[in-house]
Formats: C-alpha cells, structure tokens, sequence
C-alpha cells in the first residue's frame, strides 16, 4: 500500500497536483479506518492455531470499512476500493479464510510449503471463487484481486485529492455569503 500512495503521490505531482493538498483531504468518520485496519492488525499477529478468531476479526474489520467507503462515496477512488474490499471480504467469507495459491507463492520466491498466517487457508480444487484469492505472485508476495481494485482505489483518491483546487478561504473561518459585495 507504501508504494501505491508513494506512485499515486508522483503521479499526481507530475499532473500538477500538490503535496499541500494532501493535508487538507476531510473525510467522514476517518477513525473507522483505524478501527477497521487495528482489526486487522491484530488478525495478522495471531497465531496459526488461532485460525477461527483470525478470520472473525478479519471478517468483522469489513464493517467499518465498507461503512467508510459508502459514507465517503461521492471522493473519487471510493467506489473501487469498495469493490475490492467487498471482493476480499467475499471470498474470506465462503472459504473460511483467504485462499492462497501455492504455484503463487513459489513464483513470488517462496519455497516450499509456506508457514500461512491464521488468517490464510491453501488454495485446493473445493475453493469457491478462486479467482479471487490470493493468487497473483508479486517479489515477495501474493495478492488477490480485490488488493488490486482496493490499490486502485486509493492510488486514484490520493491522486485526485492532490489536483484540487487550493480552497480560497480557510476551513472553519466564518464568513457572511455576500458580505464582500454589500456596500
């Protein structure tokens, strides 16, 4: 996610966007994202034995999330990174966990059988909506589609978000509509 913002953050540089803008970015409700991704966070420092909690606190950390694309949706980006959450969350939901493609793995430069976090399950032919595991190698990693639509979708975000206008007048500074025009 570091290097979809950061090529997001160029890209929007490059189109004249400013870093400036970035600071001035007002969402709805931003702690569900923290809420959302502390959920996770912990899913992800479980152990392997703790299968059935990580993948509760998986599912239940799609809540706020989606809650925060749906209040946010009219931002650019929203809408893709709610179809990737909705993606992730789809197929964790009917498989019991997020299925992970060994062949991936190998390819990403994993050996082996790899030691899967709790919260990962190995792909196998009873693995309902496979194409949307964890099936795509990256160096080092594997990624499914809804990672990819998620990235999208904050990549455009940030980079929409730098290409705005400068707000002419600051934010919570109250002013009277017309009061320059009234003499």
């Amino acid at each position: 996610m570091l290097l979809v913002i950061a090529v997001a953050i160029v890209i929007g540089w490059t189109r004249g966007g400013r870093l400036a803008n970035l600071s001035e970015i007002r969402v709805r409700i931003w702690w569900l994202l923290a809420v959302g991704f502390g959920l996770q966070t912990v899913a992800i420092f479980l152990p392997t034995d703790s299968h059935g909690l990580a993948v509760g606190l998986i599912l239940a950390s799609y809540a706020p999330l989606l809650l925060f694309v749906w209040l946010n949706r009219a931002m650019a980006g929203m809408w893709i990174a709610g179809i990737g959450i909705l993606m992730n969350f789809s197929v964790i939901a009917v498989n019991g966990g997020m299925p992970v493609l060994l062949e991936a793995i190998q390819v990403a430069g994993g050996t082996g059988i790899p030691d899967l976090s709790a919260r990962h399950v190995v792909m196998t032919e009873a693995t309902r909506l496979p194409f949307l595991a964890d099936v795509i190698p990256l160096p080092a990693n594997v990624i499914s589609m809804g990672d990819v639509f998620l990235a999208i979708g904050i990549g455009v975000f940030v980079e929409d978000r730098m290409r705005r206008p400068i707000p002419l007048f600051a934010r919570g500074i109250p002013s009277t509509p017309g009061s320059a025009a009234s003499r």
